[in-house]
């Protein structure tokens, strides 16, 4: 029998659902720390200080939150101005309870080895060389 490979997608989106739903289930302020840094985050750049912004993510805070296996997305008023906020899930750091800090710090080598979300963020600007296997995804646009 021959050992084969089999590569798993990371944890990060489906333990920050969890933690969410368990904080929001205990009444408590779920906050995101995100790396403001990272390719494709669209946050408001004046609440960023080293390069990390931290976000209430409490239900009535945001409007149309989505948890996805590639971002987090919502809106949100920063200074009484709705703005779109997106996430990609490799620029979460964490989620917790701000009443105690309880939740999850997630490694930031977790997605140091995975393709770069550019690749499927704008494929017109793609040139095409050579095919590479990639798993399907799928983008809900408003």
């Amino acid at each position: 029998m021959s050992e084969q490979t089999i590569e798993l997608t990371p944890t990060r989106p489906y333990l920050a659902r969890a933690i969410y739903e368990w904080i929001c289930d205990n009444q408590l302020t779920p906050y995101l720390l995100v790396d403001a840094t990272q390719p494709h985050t669209d946050v408001p750049q004046q609440f960023v200080k080293d390069g990390q912004i931290v976000l209430n993510i409490v239900p009535h805070a945001v409007h149309q939150l989505l948890i996805s296996n590639d971002a987090i997305t919502f809106s949100a008023r920063f200074g009484g101005v709705s703005k779109d906020i997106y996430v990609p899930i490799q620029a979460v750091l964490g989620i917790y309870a701000r009443e105690n800090g309880q939740g999850l710090f997630f490694d930031p080598e977790e997605y140091a080895n995975l393709a770069p979300v550019e690749d499927t963020l704008e494929p017109e600007t793609q040139e095409t060389t050579e095919p590479t296997k990639k798993k399907p995804t799928l983008r809900i646009l408003d």
